[in-house]
């Protein structure tokens, strides 16, 4: 089960888009969260005077979602400089330091930097800019300890503040949670739930190996998100299918039945139960008890 928390945000310049301040009870840590035009304004902030850790976030070049770049900066202002000269691509910044300087060092955030890196190429929620996987620093026992519960807490506030590249799908649902659904169609079958994050669908699923013609021409998004799917090893070919090869998040169950079909798919419908009841029955179902 997991443990509530609350977050504080400061709106720093009284613009709900500008600078945020976000940290958190009974932690070190915050997060300066900024657009990449602010970054010139706030540039004399003392946060970005400290050592740590920090993420790039924006659109693909194919405008198809967005991207990551995972970085660390020993102060942390000189590495977004060279970005604002140098990557194209970002956005927007999302910048954890400590409530107080010095409390974390260059190990420190090289750690922080080789977690999160590693935790969203294991996700494979978000493309990444990063062309290597840094190796961990060398850190005492208790050093790695400390750290690993300063990333616990950034993983926490990180879909708080939209960002969900670094999660795993949830577990199965309980029993009364609700059930696991399949989706048949084209020889294949898929098994998946409803959780938080949309719609999970589970390893060893099947998808069809071709899509249809207007898959590709009038939901280009899901088009795409399959072929990143296949490209990155989500989905791996199998003979006449393709295989899930671990627990993914869909935004929809609408989205999660066209990459299993290969077409464009109303997953209120397609998806049921073993006794044929539609989730959108299922769902009717709960809104009027």
């Amino acid at each position: 089960m997991q443990t509530p928390f609350s977050l504080r945000i400061f709106v720093a310049d009284g613009d709900p888009d500008g600078l945020r301040i976000v940290d958190k009870s009974n932690w070190i840590g915050k997060a300066l969260v900024f657009p990449r035009a602010l970054l010139p304004q706030i540039k004399a902030r003392p946060e970005l005077a400290q050592t740590g850790v920090y993420l790039l976030l924006g659109p693909r070049p194919d405008g198809e979602g967005d991207m990551l770049y995972v970085g660390e900066g020993d102060p942390i202002l000189p590495r977004l400089q060279d970005h604002q000269a140098k990557k194209d691509f970002w956005t927007r910044a999302i910048g954890f330091t400590t409530t107080t300087a010095g409390q974390l060092n260059k190990a420190h955030v090289q750690f922080l930097e080789s977690r999160l890196i590693a935790l969203a190429r294991a996700a494979k929620r978000m493309p990444l800019d990063n062309a290597n996987q840094p190796a961990e620093p060398s850190l005492s026992e208790a050093d790695r300890a400390d750290m690993e519960v300063f990333l616990g807490h950034m993983l926490g506030m990180l879909p708080v503040l939209g960002v969900h590249a670094f999660e795993q799908a949830p577990k199965a649902p309980a029993a009364k949670a609700g059930p696991v659904l399949t989706c048949k169609g084209k020889g294949v079958q898929a098994t998946g739930y409803e959780a938080s994050q949309g719609f999970v669908v589970r390893t060893g699923s099947q998808a069809v190996a071709d899509t249809s013609p207007s898959m590709e021409h009038h939901v280009r998004g899901m088009w795409e998100l399959r072929q990143e799917l296949i490209g990155n090893g989500v989905l791996t070919l199998a003979g006449a299918f393709y295989v899930f090869t671990q627990d993914y998040p869909f935004s929809a169950p609408s989205t999660a039945a066209g990459v299993v079909l290969g077409r464009i798919a109303n997953g209120r419908i397609e998806w049921k139960t073993a006794e044929g009841r539609t989730l959108k029955e299922l769902q009717e179902a709960e809104a009027a008890q």
